[in-house]
């Protein structure tokens, strides 16, 4: 707000007291003695009449002055924070020094207040450069004397060498409290857009291992968020269902069950059915042969080789069904032979266009000339004339730009696939099929699963460790943590199973989840179980405890909780329940933040935020009272309604994390 229209809205309120009490002294002396006007009721009524005329005066230019400043659009309910202030920001700083082209404006959180904007120093370099002296203090004083008009800010001042702080209305904070409440939590606006994420992504008759389950927990944990923010997301699951290893697994088949194609094989152990048709292909080159030929025929589509083909695919895809159903995971299966047809086709694209170059008997594709991705090329044609897993991505990302018509397009993989992926957005780049200024592409690249000993995780023999047997441990375990605890002594048999699955399986999701996904983790049971720290177990039994206080006020009171929401007035009034609140209405930011960088772990450290902070707040601030005899006597709904606040926006973590709550506990 400018000094000028400080100035006038100051002088309006001393006008109104003036005639405040010259409309009182008028009263007084129609009350007194006299029978008729004095010339002292003259005197007083003509100055009134004046000080009114002035006051409509300043009024309309008060009412001018605003049309004329700049405002940001007023806000309610909940909103990205940090958004909305560097909105204001901004439009300050352009009115402040109009002379500046795109200032930057930075504004982040702050322990010395709400939040702060720290580009002052920045914008007194770009003023040194145009001869403007200014100190980054006078530069502050100026950005305040321009900042629009913010429901959101109660205050600012100029902290140290030309901070400036920023604290919110409190107003603002109640106001945002009682829209969680009655609008539920919503997330912040965006574009929607369409994306495809590619995550999990077995190998058909290969069991799941300990390096899938990163990919699918962290995969679907994205894809969550994409899809609360309201995004239109296709979740695909990659299978590594063509190729060369399905020659020998077919030509094994024909040996080890000859009328596979009346009789379906009973195929139980895949795996162990995989590395028996391996030794033959390394020994036996008769076997070899064979299983090059049956290649040709799948690839040409020749009935048994297809029907041998699609029984394998099948006994796989039950056995992956099987963990996705435990761990709640949605995904449509996509392998590579859907785009067996689309690699024929790119193939031909590319030679028509010059983009493929012969190499020692192969084809290759190198990107554009100007990205830097360690300048390896593809090879789309291998030597003898087969496709290669470049090939397939190319024609895969072709696909779901073209005919998925995707925004965004996200890959979940281990870290050590950054280089290949880097070549294959170049190369897509440079044959025209992406453009990264209307498409988004992120490669999400996660470090290796380690062991308690810090290395590679793998069994007591030196195997990988299976992804099922995994969560089976996790199941033992979980229950044993539970009869522990003597949850078995609260909760029914059906209880008890519940709670088993969801601490089971919460515990290795949030595990993985609460860690930055680029580096590599230590998996250990022990400490995922634990009930301290920033843990499933000590997460999942604090909401349920938040979610149990107003249970505990019995039916009536949660009957006429839809009513207390609506009409009662949130009271903010002790530090620790503003402390709160503040943390609550973050959320929009917190998943702003995500959505910039994909880091997930964000949202754990806001969960583990919420709880701590929680408990600051109830270990001070009673919310219910009770006499010796343990009977109510006293209920403050303000904080009641805090606490429900408070699960809700937990739930919602809990959901995007793809973690179910417990009931009880």
């Amino acid at each position: 707000m400018t000094d000028q229209l400080s100035k006038e809205e100051q002088r309006l309120k001393e006008l109104e007291s003036e005639i405040s009490k010259f409309e009182k002294s008028i009263t007084n002396i129609r009350q007194g003695d006299f029978s008729e006007e004095s010339d002292e009721l003259n005197k007083v009524l003509t100055e009134n009449s004046k000080l009114k005329f002035r006051l409509d005066i300043l009024n309309k230019a008060i009412t001018n002055e605003r049309k004329s400043l700049k405002t940001v659009p007023q806000v309610s309910g909940m909103i990205s924070i940090v958004n909305h202030l560097k909105d204001v920001f901004q439009q300050a700083i352009a009115a402040a020094f109009p002379e500046l082209q795109n200032a930057p404006c930075v504004v982040t959180e702050s322990p010395k207040a709400d939040y702060q904007c720290s580009s002052c120093m920045a914008i007194c370099q770009l003023l040194k450069e145009k001869q403007i002296k200014l100190s980054p203090i006078d530069i502050a004083k100026k950005v305040i004397e321009k900042i629009p008009y913010s429901s959101l800010i109660e205050k600012t001042e100029i902290s140290g060498p030309g901070f400036i702080n920023i604290f919110l209305s409190k107003d603002y904070v109640k106001q945002a409290i009682h829209s969680i409440l009655n609008d539920g939590v919503k997330p912040p606006l965006t574009e929607k857009k369409r994306i495809v994420i590619d995550f999990s992504s077995p190998n058909v008759a290969k069991e799941m291992h300990v390096g899938h389950l990163r990919s699918t927990i962290i995969g679907d944990s994205i894809a969550r968020l994409l899809e609360f923010i309201g995004h239109d997301v296709l979740r695909i699951n990659h299978l590594g269902d063509w190729g060369t290893q399905f020659g020998m697994l077919i030509a094994h088949l024909e040996d080890r069950f000859p009328d596979f194609v009346n009789v379906s094989p009973p195929i139980a152990d895949l795996q162990s059915f995989y590395k028996e048709s391996k030794k033959r292909f390394d020994e036996d080159e008769e076997f070899k042969k064979r299983a090059y030929d049956r290649v040709v025929k799948l690839q040409s589509g020749e009935a048994n080789s297809t029907k041998a083909w699609q029984l394998i695919c099948d006994v796989s895809r039950r056995e992956f069904q099987k963990i996705y159903d435990s761990m709640d995971i949605k995904i449509v299966e996509r392998g590579e032979s859907f785009y067996q047809s689309r690699m024929e086709k790119l193939v031909v694209e590319l030679e028509s266009k010059g983009f493929l170059e012969e190499d020692d008997g192969r084809k290759i594709m190198w990107g554009d000339k100007n990205d830097d991705f360690g300048g390896i090329p593809l090879t789309i044609i291998k030597t003898g004339g087969g496709f290669t897993y470049d090939t397939s991505d190319m024609a895969t990302i072709k696909q779901r730009i073209e005919e998925e018509k995707a925004d965004w397009l996200i890959y979940i993989t281990d870290a050590g696939q950054a280089t290949h992926f880097k070549a294959i957005f170049s190369c897509a780049k440079r044959a025209g099929i992406l453009d990264p200024s209307k498409i988004r592409v992120d490669h999400v690249g996660f470090g290796v699963v380690l062991g308690e000993d810090g290395k590679k995780f793998k069994t007591r023999s030196g195997d990988t460790v299976k992804l099922a047997d995994l969560l089976d441990e996790g199941m033992r375990r979980s229950l044993a943590k539970l009869m522990e605890k003597e949850r078995d002594k609260v909760l029914n048999e059906e209880e008890m199973k519940e709670a088993q699955k969801n601490v089971a399986y919460g515990c290795i999701k949030y595990a993985d989840l609460s860690k930055n996904c680029k580096n590599e983790y230590v998996f250990s049971f022990d400490k995922m179980l634990e009930d301290k720290g920033n843990t499933a177990v000590y997460l999942l039994y604090a909401n349920t405890r938040i979610c149990s206080i107003a249970r505990n006020l019995g039916e009536e009171f949660l009957k006429s909780l839809p009513t207390l929401k609506k009409e009662t007035q949130i009271e903010l009034e002790h530090p620790k329940e503003y402390k709160l609140a503040k943390v609550l209405i973050q959320f929009p930011d917190i998943i702003d933040r995500i959505l910039r960088d994909l880091t997930i772990n964000t949202l754990c450290e806001y969960l583990y935020q919420i709880s701590t902070t929680f408990t600051e707040f109830y270990d001070v601030c009673y919310c219910i009272e009770k006499n010796k005899q343990g009977e109510i006597v006293k209920i403050n709904t303000s904080r009641i309604l805090l606490c429900e606040a408070t699960a809700s926006i937990m739930s919602e973590c809990f959901k995007i994390l793809g973690l179910k709550t417990l009931k009880k506990i």
